[in-house]
């Protein structure tokens, strides 16, 4: 395993009620708590809860077994939201481990210790409301060691 760069641009914000709209392709998904207006069609994303990665997002969010749990994080007045960036199939898992490594959401359990993959770069753009917009992770087999890039 090698350095990595990866640019990562999230598409949308996906209401629950919305989640047909999803893309169903490979990549990344958050899951948020989010406020939403209806005078303008908009979103305010609160919290971030949740960081996957699936070979069809769409479908993998629509069945996925820890939805309920999500839910617990969801105030009054306010919903689940997703956002969506593609990444390709081979790198998914470690594209996965970094974001969840860097921003530890409550509902992730793997990942949020230890970054095993060499070192890998991530530049967010997009919809990519509570994650950095740039960050580095290294191995790091026992400690944690997070650098925020510039």
């Amino acid at each position: 395993m090698a350095e990595m760069s990866f640019n990562i641009k999230f598409d949308g914000y996906w209401r629950e009620k919305d989640i047909e709209g999803m893309p169903s392709s490979s990549g990344l998904y958050c899951v948020y708590e989010c406020l939403y207006n209806p005078e303008n069609d908009t979103v305010s994303i609160m919290r971030l809860i949740y960081i996957g990665e699936a070979s069809d997002v769409r479908d993998r969010i629509s069945n996925h077994e820890k939805k309920e749990d999500w839910k617990r994080y969801v105030g009054a007045g306010t919903e689940l939201c997703f956002s969506f960036g593609g990444v390709e199939p081979e790198h998914r898992s470690r594209v996965e481990a970094a974001f969840i490594f860097m921003h530890r959401p409550p509902e992730n359990d793997e990942y949020k210790d230890t970054f095993l993959y060499d070192e890998t770069t991530i530049c967010t753009s997009g919809m990519n409301a509570k994650l950095q917009p740039s960050f580095t992770v290294r191995t790091t087999p026992r400690n944690l060691t997070h650098q925020n890039g510039s």
